[in-house]
């Protein structure tokens, strides 16, 4: 590990977090992002992501249906809408749609372009540039492909298919001009070199917003069982993650109620400037009128 970082990992957190604060201040002001996610094809996953209830490999509760109809997720974009959030991502599961799949979620990203003043994403696993370019011409906007931990790590994660795999999906992306969202999963066992070497990854990707995980354990996966990472160790990371990619945005995602719970603020105030609000996929987020308050809050923060 570099000099830099073992600097970073060693600073006292309460320098660390000022330190991050004052990088998130000077790049990016008071800009807050407010996305949301909307799980619109669910289960019987090919793949043996070790963290994920919607793996066919493992036996879990989650919900598991096809896609979902166009006038379903139009109301999901509205509502998400209506809750705040800027944009909106549908996400399905499963290595890669159908063709007759990706031209349905086109047809509904157009519409919702049309009906609803929202930015629209998708998460659609893995896709070629004809197919990306089918997505942007119906007005999506930004790609969403978790790269998940370090290439290092990888193999202990996902066995089905391999990191250059991620990358090749986000290379695609950026080279047809759409915006990338891209971060992973803290909490898996992963050491502090494999986050550092996730962050600079996804720096030298130029992703545009990195959503950062916190892993749920979640019942019938192989990491069922695995210790919860510590608080601490949480805003250390979201600290790191923002002197090393500076003026990206960087959300705090699933895990920060049930994991983080009362400390949410306090990872904001380390680096992060954005969070997804309604829910996980499987699993369920807070009540929209509490985060309004925490985001009010931040911003008056902030601001003073």
């Amino acid at each position: 590990m570099g000099n830099e970082f073992d600097s970073l990992l060693k600073l006292p957190l309460a320098e660390l977090i000022a330190e991050a604060s004052k990088i998130r201040k000077k790049y990016l002001g008071n800009r807050f992002e407010i996305c949301s996610i909307f799980n619109a094809k669910s289960g019987t996953c090919s793949e043996d992501c070790r963290y994920c209830a919607q793996s066919a490999h493992y036996s879990t509760s989650a919900p598991r249906f096809p896609l979902k109809e166009k006038q379903e997720i139009l109301m999901a974009a509205e509502n998400a809408q209506k809750n705040g959030a800027e944009r909106i991502s549908i996400v399905t599961s499963g290595n890669r749609l159908a063709d007759r799949e990706l031209i349905q979620v086109a047809e509904v990203c157009r519409e919702i372009r049309e009906k609803v003043e929202i930015g629209v994403c998708a998460s659609l696993g893995a896709v070629t540039k004809q197919e990306l370019r089918i997505l942007k011409e119906a007005g999506i906007t930004r790609y969403h492909h978790n790269i998940e931990t370090s290439e290092h790590f990888y193999p202990q994660v996902v066995s089905t298919h391999t990191f250059r795999d991620r990358v090749k999906t986000i290379n695609a992306a950026k080279e047809i001009g759409l915006e990338v969202c891209s971060g992973g999963i803290i909490g898996m066992g992963e050491s502090w070199q494999d986050r550092i070497d996730m962050a600079l990854k996804l720096r030298e990707l130029n992703v545009d917003s990195v959503p950062i995980n916190i892993l749920i354990a979640i019942k019938g996966t192989p990491l069922e069982k695995i210790d919860t990472i510590s608080c601490t160790d949480i805003v250390r990371t979201i600290s790191v993650f923002r002197m090393i990619l500076k003026d990206r945005t960087i959300k705090i995602a699933a895990g920060r109620e049930t994991i983080l719970k009362d400390f949410q603020a306090l990872g904001f105030m380390a680096g992060a400037n954005g969070m997804l609000v309604g829910g996980y996929l499987t699993v369920n987020g807070r009540g929209m009128i509490d985060d309004s308050n925490l985001i009010k809050e931040l911003r008056k923060m902030w601001s003073e």
